[in-house]
């Protein structure tokens, strides 16, 4: 009978150490319960698709889960297929504070900068 091993597939999407930063920040401050910090992209915005990110209680039984240095983090399951190759990091600058991705799925953004099209 012949063993294989399967290598480790990478995740679906590359935090940066300022968004793996970040997520470890949203988790030490937590509400009860909280398991760690899930990225979804529900529909919405004027292209279709926006990214999300939430404390979650629980994680669905095919989400995708990535161990940070400050936390677990998830990707919803029915998102995976959209991410797959981004990278998600922590912008901070005199004005504004968010994720921003690059996406290398996304066909289109909407003017705005808050929802994607694949």
């Amino acid at each position: 009978m012949t063993t294989t091993t399967r290598k480790p597939r990478p995740a679906a999407v590359l935090l940066t150490p300022n968004a793996e930063a970040r997520v470890a920040k949203l988790m030490s401050e937590a509400p009860a319960g909280a398991i760690g910090v899930k990225l979804s992209t529900p529909r919405r915005g004027c292209s279709g698709l926006a990214y999300s990110v939430d404390y979650i209680d629980a994680a669905g039984p095919l989400d995708e889960r990535i161990e940070t240095p400050g936390g677990l983090f998830f990707i919803d399951s029915a998102s995976v297929l959209y991410l797959i190759g981004s990278t998600m990091d922590w912008v901070e600058d005199d004005f504004t504070a968010g994720f921003v991705f690059a996406n290398p799925n996304a066909k289109g953004t909407c003017g705005c900068g808050e929802s994607f099209t694949v």
